[in-house]
């Protein structure tokens, strides 16, 4: 598989690193141990969505879930049963690491776990500060805007 060059594009983006990244994952072929355990990406609301997986199982203690910076990881670990004798075993317990990407301003808000699915639920929260703002127009002759002074922008800091 041949895979994308993104040097050229380099010269004249900043900080698209993550597109690359992803890219990158996009295009790699996709097997069978990436495929376990199954889940599904629902929305939920305008802002809101649910990642749900079968986790068929699986115990609370046995499941973690961690965020770090824009990737979501989910990872599980059955614990020995040493007790159990089993004719035929054809639930899978083995332990799994699935990795999400997400967007920018999405924050996981909880997670549950009922009937062999576990459930985390996220929303887009967007800071007012990114938010897109309306500039008023004024009228009449601009009034000269001089840059803060150095000492003041320290003094802000």
């Amino acid at each position: 598989m041949d895979r994308f060059d993104f040097s050229p594009l380099f010269r004249s983006t900043i900080g698209f690193d993550r597109l690359t990244r992803l890219v990158d994952a996009a295009t790699r072929v996709d097997n069978g141990a990436l495929a376990y355990p199954p889940y599904n990406i629902e929305k939920t609301g305008e802002d809101a969505y649910r990642l749900t997986m079968a986790v068929a199982g699986f115990s609370p203690d046995e499941l973690d879930i961690t965020v770090q910076e824009n990737l979501l990881l989910v990872t599980g670990k059955a614990k020995k049963d040493e007790e159990s004798r089993y004719l035929h075993r054809g639930i899978a317990r083995r332990a799994f690491e699935r990795r999400f990407s997400l967007a920018d301003h999405i924050k996981v808000v909880g997670a549950s776990l009922a009937n062999g699915m576990l459930h985390v639920d996220l929303v887009r929260e967007v800071p007012e500060a990114v938010k897109p703002r309306k500039i008023e127009i004024g009228t009449g002759r601009p009034e000269p805007v001089t840059a803060p002074q150095q000492e003041e922008v320290k003094q802000a800091a």
